[in-house]
Formats: structure tokens, C-alpha cells, sequence
């Protein structure tokens, strides 16, 4: 179906999405984006990836022939009714649904599980601040002290390539995370969803290249294939594949676990495992301490935090029922991680009734703020902020979901009744706009990690009433497209945080879960990962966080570091959500060129 948008002519088929969409879901061969295998990236990514890819490598330039470095402003563009498109009329979900074939793709295995167990880590003492052997410079040393100290919340964000150096200070690249400066590395595993192996490999020092690593994915069939061709050529490379048995889902999950032979390390981030992730888009990252080794004998149960993080990593890896995982669950017994200050909050795939529906996804973090969680004066005035990459089906208006079961959990604060009801808590949602996309480092490629899709948009047009735009001034940052995941809840004034999540999640029924049986069962389709921070376990004597004004300021040290500009700044009457899948060739962007995702 081809008609004429105020983005140009487009064509949509009338397939459409799964409820399931997440960031990195998977079209099938069938799709009407044709396939281009030349120019596709060589690792199992999204449609949106590849098309980002593909234009990359082929970019269409405008028609002026000029390569701008300074985008002009959007020309102003006609109104139309509801948003602005001119939308099909395709009512079926399929844009998420993986290749489905009879029977997997033969390939050879790479490496039995059991071989790919954690090797005994010794019992030596913490990692020592003399960083001379490993050639330390005054910017090494400025680091070490942001991580012994510097940074309370063990919050970062990633480096980017292209903005000013103060605004990457303090901000840590992959290469940084893996440095002997953090531990001499034993063994580690990588839970992501999209992985480059050839990059991934080559972040790692050369010294710990040949370290025994886990890749633990959700990849099947042909992309599964591609996979285990990439792990092929390193010995050290196991694989391990996460039980994906509900339809739609992804191992979204982005995390490290870094043995040493001086403890343990947990690192739970939001970037894939690929390159243009650690380039130039803005990504979070928790760093946990460095967890030093229990005495031999002590019992597993020992070392828990007060947010009994260290019992609820295990359960989270247990629910694999992977061996390897196993092995890596009784590593982590043997560790103290009782100076971890944060709240796990974790999905996995499942129905999940009673009790255990408050494990996992929108209700363990329901659990968490009524058990943890201070109440706040006037907490009704009190929104809700939500911030991410992605967008899954909603439903045909927000009381299916959004603003009923997903913001009751939301807007919970302790053991308030109120806070249980109250239907009238305002919701930010944070996402980048057409012009965020088009002026941003990368260009209209940056959309490829924002694959929010035509057929989604057209049947949820009431959901972008609540949308804001993408802004990062304070972090210099706002050229560098988020692909960071956020939720919180902020004061009216917008200086005070009530809480914070830093998490895989986005705004999907798929990753939080969402009720079935007239609310007696949960179902999650998804694996993903956060943490989530309170003022309880800073030392506060307050029921919130003060936000801090700059990234770059150094006082107050509590002040907690929002990644983006508060107050959210509303849509304007002209601005349009980015949709990856339809052309925009009305204005070039910072590489003059336009966006065809064919």
C-alpha cells in the first residue's frame, strides 16, 4: 500500500507486529522489506538494525548533493488527521514474528555446557590501586577514584564519540569495564541479544582473549546458526541458549559477570554487544563493587545485602535452568556482595500466579516500592517518567494497559492505599522524534535501534499524547540518540526522585509482563534486567533524591545523575515519534543524506 506522507512516499505491507515488539525483534523472510544479504551486518540483529546498516554502507544522499554539518530545521509540515499518517488499514500483529521453518538449521556445536563452567577463582586479596603494572595515566588514576568512591550510585553512562571531553568524563566505554584496572580476569559471561563475537572478543585485553567466556543468548534456528559460525574460531567461546518458549519473546537481558582472581564483579547494562552501541549512542551502565571471596565454608547464604540483591541474582540465573548457569550461581555464592546498595528487578519468559507473580517483571517492581519505598508528601502531584528505545502494542487505548495494571505499579509508595488506586498520577514518556533522529551524530541511521514501527504506531495513536521529546543538554549528550532505558518517580518541580530504574526494559507488555485470567496470572514473554535504586540505601534522610543540576557537578555527592533535561519537554503539534520503517526524504540529516529503510 504506497502513499504520500508529509515524510514522503511510503510503502507498508499489511503484515503487522507482534504485541511482543521489542527493540530487537525479528521480522520474517516474507517481509516486504526486501533482504539485501550483501549488505547486512554479519551478526542476528533487528529489521531496523539492518536497515540502519544497510544505509550506512549505501547511504542515500539528498538531492541538493550537499553534505551538511549543520542540519537546517525541519521544514513545516502540513496537518493531518490524528498524527499526521496516512495509515493502512492492517490489523494483524506479525512485524516481530522470528523465521519460523520446520526444524532448527543444522550446525555444528561449539562447545558442550559443562565445559563451559566458571574456573575456580583463588582466594587472593582485593584488587591492588597500585595501577602501574598496567601503565596507569593520571585519567586511569581520575577513574579508579570515580569508582573507589567518586560515584556513589555506581551509575555511568557510555562514551561518546563526537561531543565535547568533559562530557564523557566520568562515562566508561566496554574496553574501560574489561580493563586489567578492574581485576585480573578469570572467567566472564555475556548475557546480551544482539552479539558481534569478532568485537566482542577484541574489547578484551589481549591477555584475557583467551579467558573461558559464556555467551548466553535467545538467538534460534538461521540466526542461532550465525551465531555459532561467529563462535566458531575461538576455543574459549561456549554458547549458551536461553529457553525462549513463549511466542515473541527475546533474551533481552544485558549483563557481565567478571570473575577475577581477586572476587567478582556484576555489571548490568543496556547496550548490545555490538559495536554501534558503545559508539555514539547514550547507554547506561551499573557497575557493582568489587565482591571479594568468602572465607571457605561459609554458607551461601552469607554475604547478602540489605536488598537481598545476592539471593535474587541467583534465582534470576537459576530460571534458565541452564547447568552452565548453575555453576555460575554457586560462584556468586561463594562471593560477599553485602556492600551492593541496589534492587534487582528481572523478567523471564513464563505465566507466573500467586506469589510468584511478584518475582518477576511490572509486579516485582510493585513488590519492591511497597515494601521499600517512602511515601512522599502530596505524592498525587507526583509523575511518573518513563524513558526508552522501543515501543510494543499498548492496546486500542491506555486503560488496556499503560494507565491501568503498568502505572499502578508505577505510582506505588510504600504501603499507601492511595497510591495503590490513584488513576491520575501524570505520565512523561520520554522518546526521540523524527528531528532528534535526523539531527543526531549518526544521522537518520541512529532509528535503527529505535524500531518503533509503523503498523504499532497507527493502532496506538493515543499513546503519543503522553510523548516528550529526546533532550540532553546538561549532559552534552543530546546528539547521541538514547538507547538508555529509564523509569522513576520525580516531584512536580522535577528536582526530587522518589526512585530510579535503570533496566533492559522497554515500554512492552512483553518485557514487564502483563495480567491474564482477570488479573490471577502473570505473563512475561521476555528475559530483562535492571536495578533499581532507592534513597533508603544511600545513607539519605529523606524520601527522595535531589537531582543533580549538572552532570559535570560535583556537589551535593547524593544528588542523583539523570541522564537526560528535566523537566520533559512536551511534543509540539509538529513533531512526530521516529517510525524506522516508512521514508523521511522532506530534509537531510547531519550527513545529508535521507532515510528509504528499504
Amino acid at each position: 500500500m504506497s502513499q504520500e506522507s508529509e515524510h514522503g512516499k511510503w510503502t507498508v505491507s499489511s503484515s503487522d507486529e507482534s504485541e511482543g515488539e521489542q527493540e530487537d525483534c525479528k521480522k520474517p523472510s516474507t517481509s516486504s522489506l526486501q533482504r539485501d544479504k550483501s549488505s547486512e551486518p554479519r551478526y542476528p540483529c533487528s529489521e531496523a538494525r539492518k536497515a540502519a546498516h544497510k544505509r550506512k554502507s549505501s547511504p542515500l544522499e539528498f538531492p541538493d548533493g550537499n553534505s551538511l554539518s549543520v542540519v537546517p530545521p525541519a521544514p513545516k509540515r502540513p496537518s493531518q488527521e490524528g498524527l499526521g499518517w496516512c495509515l493502512s488499514s492492517s490489523d494483524e500483529d506479525e512485524d516481530c514474528k522470528r523465521e519460523v521453518k520446520k526444524g532448527d538449521v543444522a550446525a555444528p556445536r561449539v562447545r558442550q555446557e559443562e565445559e563451559c563452567a566458571p574456573k575456580e577463582i583463588a582466594n587472593d586479596d582485593r584488587l591492588s590501586k597500585n595501577h602501574n603494572s598496567v601503565g596507569a595515566s593520571s585519567k586511569v588514576q581520575d577513574t579508579w577514584d570515580l569508582l573507589d568512591g567518586g560515584n556513589p550510585f555506581r551509575f555511568f553512562l557510555t562514551k561518546v564519540k563526537g561531543i565535547k571531553s568533559e562530557y564523557n568524563f566520568g562515562a566508561l566505554h566496554i574496553k574501560d569495564i574489561l580493563s586489567p584496572l578492574f581485576g585480573t580476569l578469570v572467567s566472564s559471561a555475556q548475557f546480551n541479544y544482539c552479539i558481534d563475537v569478532e568485537w566482542l572478543i577484541n574489547q578484551y585485553p589481549k591477555e584475557f582473549r583467551d579467558k573461558p567466556l559464556l555467551i548466553v543468548h535467545g538467538e534460534k534456528r538461521e540466526s542461532k546458526a550465525d551465531l555459532l559460525d561467529q563462535a566458531k574460531p575461538y576455543k574459549n567461546v561456549c554458547l549458551c541458549q536461553a529457553k525462549l518458549d513463549i511466542a515473541f519473546g527475546t533474551h533481552h537481558t544485558k549483563m557481565m559477570l567478571l570473575c577475577y582472581e581477586e572476587g567478582l564483579r556484576v555489571v548490568i547494562h543496556t547496550s548490545n554487544l555490538i559495536k554501534e552501541d558503545w559508539y555514539q549512542k547514550t547507554q547506561g551502565i551499573w557497575l557493582s563493587p568489587l565482591y571479594p571471596k568468602l572465607p571457605p565454608g561459609t554458607l551461601g547464604s552469607a554475604g547478602e545485602s540489605r536488598t537481598n540483591f545476592k539471593s535474587d541474582l541467583i534465582t534470576y540465573l537459576m530460571s534458565y535452568k541452564s547447568p552452565t548457569l548453575n555453576e555460575w550461581a554457586d560462584v556468586i555464592k561463594q562471593h560477599d556482595l553485602s556492600e551492593t546498595r541496589v534492587y534487582l528487578v528481572g523478567s523471564t519468559p513464563g505465566r507466573y500466579q500467586n506469589n510468584e507473580k511478584e518475582k518477576w517483571g511490572h509486579l516485582r517492581l510493585r513488590k519492591l516500592l511497597k515494601d521499600h519505598a517512602m511515601q512522599v508528601p502530596d505524592e498525587d502531584s507526583w509523575p511518573v517518567v518513563g524513558q526508552f528505545s522501543s515501543i510494543g502494542s499498548m492496546g486500542a487505548d491506555q486503560s488496556k494497559w499503560l494507565c491501568s495494571e503498568f502505572r499502578q505499579s508505577l505510582v506505588t509508595l510504600g504501603n499507601s492505599v492511595k497510591s495503590l488506586t490513584n488513576q491520575e498520577v501524570p505520565i512523561n514518556l520520554i522518546y526521540p522524534t523524527v528531528d532528534n533522529v535526523r539531527q543526531s551524530l549518526e544521522g537518520y541511521p541512529a532509528g535503527g535501534s529505535l524500531p518503533y514501527s509503523i503498523q504499532t504506531a497507527q493502532k496506538q495513536l493515543w499513546l503519543h499524547s503522553y510523548f516528550h521529546k529526546w533532550s540532553a543538554e546538561t549532559s552534552g549528550r543530546s546528539h547521541a540518540m538514547p538507547h538508555i532505558k529509564t523509569y522513576m518517580r520525580v516531584a512536580p518541580d522535577f528536582q526530587k526522585i522518589a526512585w530510579f530504574l535503570v533496566t533492559s526494559a522497554n515500554l512492552s507488555k512483553a518485557a514487564w509482563g502483563a495480567f491474564e485470567k482477570n488479573g490471577t496470572q502473570l505473563m512475561i514473554r521476555s528475559y530483562e534486567l535492571g536495578v533499581l535504586f532507592l534513597p533508603s540505601e544511600f545513607g539519605l534522610d529523606t524520601d527522595y533524591f535531589q537531582v543533580k543540576e549538572s552532570l559535570l557537578s560535583d556537589e551535593p555527592a547524593l544528588a542523583f545523575p539523570v541522564p537526560y533535561d528535566l523537566p520533559p519537554e512536551k511534543y509540539e503539534s509538529k513533531d512526530r515519534p521516529w517510525i524506522w520503517n516508512i521514508p523521511y526524504t522532506r530534509a537531510p540529516d547531519t550527513h545529508g543524506n535521507m532515510w528509504v529503510p528499504k
